[in-house]
């Protein structure tokens, strides 16, 4: 199994989880971003640095994911084609994703963007990501890890 990551928009903390984890458990990490990142010096983590471009990043991912893989992710239609691949998912906030909620997730998603796109005025967000968001996806990662 390996644990890929969608690096671009990973907070940091959530990196030093995901480096600490696959240490720990003697798991490959994959960040794959198209901007150089820097990772601790690991024989378990590395980076794979695409090219500029809209979802070259998510494509290289969906392309080399395997069934059983871990990939860490907040884009909502990658998350659609990894589960379909077989693969788990789980967001930056430690929620899992999967067949169950996936399609509400990309229709609430669907929904944001056709209201932004009508110019109707949205204010707001996601709230700013926190020690409880690294606590929660942390967890979620020693749960996961511990089933395999």
């Amino acid at each position: 199994m390996t644990i890929w990551v969608d690096a671009d928009a990973c907070p940091k903390a959530i990196k030093e989880v995901l480096c600490k984890a696959a240490n720990r458990v003697q798991l490959p990490l994959i960040f794959v971003a198209n901007q150089y990142l820097h990772l601790p010096k690991s024989t378990w983590i590395q980076c794979r640095q695409v090219e500029q471009g809209f979802d070259v990043a998510d494509d290289y991912i969906v392309q080399q994911v395997k069934a059983g893989d871990l990939v860490v992710t907040q884009d909502i239609p990658l998350a659609a084609e990894l589960i379909a691949k077989g693969a788990v998912v789980i967001n930056t906030r430690g929620e899992a994703l999967d067949q169950q909620n996936i399609k509400q997730r990309l229709n609430m998603r669907d929904f944001m963007e056709t209201m932004r796109a009508s110019a109707v005025e949205m204010r707001g967000g996601p709230a700013p990501f926190s020690a409880k968001d690294k606590q929660q996806f942390a967890n979620a990662l020693d749960r996961y890890l511990a089933k395999r």
